[in-house]
């Protein structure tokens, strides 16, 4: 099976900062791409940042300079680092990737199961 699970969520005060992290496990032959989305109460899901195999970091205009997306390709897995946060960051926080697995190696896409960031004083 493959997989891709979420961590770090929380509460932090504003301009404090948080890192998530984005696990991808199991039978995986290679991955494609791995990014972040965010949806708010009310709102439409939107990316905040992503990157492509061979490709370079994107971001949203709204997180330049102050998030960014480390990766540890050994573990597979893609970090959010967040900082200087504000409350209109409050969200919840999605992990997405196209990965093709060994056994089967059409891209498939797939979602971890969200981890809530709450920017609150």
């Amino acid at each position: 099976q493959v997989q891709v699970v979420e961590s770090g969520g929380g509460l932090v005060q504003p301009g404090g900062s948080l890192r998530l992290s984005c696990a991808a496990s199991g039978s995986i032959f290679s991955i494609y791409a791995m990014g972040w989305y965010r949806q708010a109460p009310g709102k439409q899901r939107e990316p905040v940042a992503g990157i492509a195999s061979g490709g370079t970091p994107n971001y949203v205009d709204s997180v330049k300079g102050r998030f960014t997306i480390p990766r540890d390709n050994a573990k597979n897995t893609l970090y959010l680092q967040m900082n200087s946060l504000k409350p209109e960051d409050t969200a919840v926080y999605y992990c997405n990737a196209i990965i093709s697995s060994i056994s089967d190696r059409r891209r498939e896409t797939y979602w971890g199961q969200g981890t809530q960031v709450t920017v609150s004083s």
